[in-house]
């Protein structure tokens, strides 16, 4: 019987719009009232009866009628004592989503949301410090009511982009997952219907990025997984939501206009560089542009990288080699490698093979496990085997040293067997044939020196 009288109780409650306006009414009255409001024995009496019943429901895994009851006491506390403890606020919250959760009736449920909001509202105010950490929460509180006013208000996104930004403002890369989500959807949305440029969007994207980013990486050296996960999937979600404003034509438009505007911003100048080559937008001449401008502001070895790379790419090898040479002082050893076979490809390309081989052999020195050196040195010598002779045999022996490389590269590399392999097979039928051989009075597993620039000992094979 007490159990029904209080759901007819709250029943009644509920469709009364004092709600909302009880809290509303009290919290200017409140505001230097002791913790515990006028009556401390009231308070803490209902304090109390509120929480005691608010466990059972928690414990029952928020199934039980507790909940009725324990809301009763708990707009009382509200009401009159809102300093007392922070967690009025956090079972409030709690309570009220599952209410908002159940109600069918537009009106009651509107009502709900608003009373949602107060308590967040209500909870910054009292407690803008953690009573478990003892620090500002401001950010955190405003991140969990912009994120409820999105989903449970979808229509009232430019208020849920408000809230949304300014706590990630205040908590940037401290911000929790979910404020990224729905901050990055409501600044979407808003640019879709025509409220924002389109700008703020590929801003807001850029900002956000690097925070998980940021997150990404902390997480995945720490060792925790499902925090590395959650982040991971974040981001792949803000990716997809980024996909429609991500037109390198609008980006080059954006970002051709901020660079007009500030030249030697570098901090920019790194963002435009970072985000082009994240979208695959390079060969548009800004991205150039402003990796020669970064350059010039401020020379690393990791921005002549890119200007070597662009250059090559235009087939301007004699202006990419200074570059390519300043790239080598990098500190990442696996972009020093691919430095040195940039330069390789680049003198082949200038017809200096053995400056080729050179820059081929420092790429392998500091990457000894990797064959690529070696198949790009046996692709110098079969590419030179018809330049380094002048009868049937000299013409074809650069051939065997070729092959060697081919070996070399896969037995040192095994992730190249079959490309290794590949290039065994088409070089080798250009081995000299054994009538040659006999001709010259070679025999096969004899030694033999290759000249012209190659100038290496190899052993005498026929084709097959």
């Amino acid at each position: 019987m007490k159990t029904k009288t209080l759901i007819v109780v709250f029943s009644m409650l509920l469709g009364f719009t004092a709600m909302i306006n009880f809290p509303v009414q009290a919290q200017g009255k409140q505001d230097n009232l002791p913790k515990y409001g006028k009556d401390s024995v009231t308070c803490v009496q209902n304090l109390s009866l509120y929480y005691e019943s608010y466990k059972q429901w928690k414990q029952s895994h928020y199934k039980s009628p507790s909940v009725d009851h324990a809301y009763k006491y708990w707009k009382m506390v509200f009401r009159d004592c809102p300093k007392a403890s922070e967690n009025t606020y956090i079972a409030g919250a709690k309570m009220l989503e599952y209410y908002i959760k159940k109600e069918n009736n537009p009106e009651r449920k509107q009502n709900l949301i608003d009373s949602l909001m107060m308590v967040y509202d209500t909870r910054i105010k009292y407690f803008p410090l953690s009573h478990k950490y003892h620090k500002p929460q401001e950010g955190k509180i405003l991140g969990r009511k912009g994120v409820a006013l999105y989903q449970l208000r979808p229509d009232q996104y430019k208020e849920a982009y408000e809230i949304l930004k300014k706590s990630l403002d205040i908590e940037k890369a401290n911000t929790a997952g979910p404020v990224y989500v729905y901050y990055f959807r409501a600044i979407t949305k808003m640019a879709s219907k025509g409220d924002l440029d389109t700008t703020a969007v590929v801003d807001a994207y850029d900002e956000i990025t690097d925070y998980l980013e940021q997150n990404i990486k902390k997480f995945k050296a720490s060792g925790n997984t499902k925090k590395f996960q959650e982040y991971t999937n974040i981001l792949g979600n803000i990716e997809i939501t980024f996909e429609p404003f991500a037109e390198c034509t609008e980006l080059v438009r954006i970002y051709g206009q901020k660079f007009d505007k500030t030249p030697d911003d570098v901090e920019l100048l790194r963002k435009i560089i970072k985000l082009l080559d994240k979208k695959k937008c390079v060969d548009d001449p800004l991205y150039f542009d402003v990796t020669v401008k970064l350059y010039d502001l401020e020379p690393t070895p990791e921005s002549a990288y890119l200007i070597g790379k662009m250059y090559m790419k235009q087939k301007r090898y004699k202006q990419a080699i200074p570059y390519m040479e300043a790239a080598t002082k990098m500190e990442d050893s696996d972009k020093v490698d691919d430095a040195y076979i940039f330069l390789a490809e680049t003198y082949r390309a200038l017809d200096n093979f053995p400056k080729a081989r050179q820059m081929a052999l420092e790429a392998a020195k500091i990457n000894p496990g990797w064959g690529q050196p070696y198949i790009f040195i046996g692709d110098l010598y079969a590419m030179s085997a018809k330049d380094c002779g002048d009868n049937d045999l000299t013409k074809k022996v650069a051939y065997w040293a070729a092959v060697d490389k081919y070996e070399k590269a896969k037995r040192i590399d095994p992730d190249l067997t079959d490309l290794a392999n590949q290039r065994i097979k088409t070089y080798s039928v250009y081995f000299p044939t054994k009538e040659v051989l006999f001709f010259y009075a070679l025999n096969e597993g004899d030694k033999y020196t290759v000249g012209c620039w190659i100038n290496e000992v190899t052993k005498v094979r026929a084709s097959k």
